[in-house]
C-alpha cells in the first residue's frame, strides 16, 4: 500500500520543481492574450526600470511581464505609459526588439501589427536612472485615424 503512495508524490514535486525553477513563471506575471481578448483593452500595472543597462534603457534582470499568444493575432497593439522616459523591450518568438517613445505616440512606446504564437518577454525599461509606475495596456482595437 505504501508504494502507490509514493510513487504519487514522485510526479506532484517534480511538477512543483520544474514551475518554480522556470524563471518566466516563478517571478515574471504571465498574460494570456486569445483571440477574443476581454478586457479590451487589458491593463497591466508595474514599475518601470532596472539595475541592468541595455541599448533599450536600464531594464529588470527578469521581464515585467510575459505573454502568451495562444495564436497567432492579425492585430495587437501594446502601449506603456509612465512618469518617466520608458522603453519597451520584447524578446519573443520573431527575435528581439526595442521600442523608444515617438511624437507620432504622444510619447509612450507603443508596438502594434502581426503576433505570432508564442511567449514573449517583456520588459519596461528606462532612459533614466529612475524607476516609475507603469501602465501597459494590451489591446486588439486599431486607434481611430485623426
Amino acid at each position: 500500500m505504501k508504494m502507490p503512495g509514493r510513487f504519487q508524490v514522485v510526479p506532484a514535486a517534480l511538477t512543483m520543481t520544474v514551475i518554480f525553477t522556470n524563471p518566466l513563471l516563478a517571478e515574471a506575471q504571465v498574460v494570456q492574450i486569445t483571440s477574443r481578448l476581454q478586457p479590451d483593452p487589458l491593463i497591466v500595472n508595474g514599475t518601470s526600470g532596472g539595475s541592468v543597462p541595455s541599448n533599450c534603457g536600464n531594464i529588470a534582470t527578469k521581464p515585467n511581464q510575459v505573454i502568451r499568444v495562444t495564436e497567432s493575432l492579425p492585430y495587437l497593439r501594446l502601449t506603456v505609459e509612465t512618469g518617466g522616459q520608458p522603453t519597451l523591450l520584447i524578446d519573443g518568438p520573431g527575435g528581439r526588439f526595442c521600442v523608444l517613445a515617438d511624437k507620432y505616440s504622444g510619447g509612450k512606446p507603443e508596438i502594434s501589427g502581426y503576433w505570432q504564437a508564442g511567449n514573449y518577454s517583456l520588459y519596461v525599461g528606462e532612459l533614466s536612472r529612475g524607476q516609475y509606475n507603469y501602465t501597459l495596456s494590451i489591446s486588439q482595437q486599431k486607434i481611430p485615424t485623426k
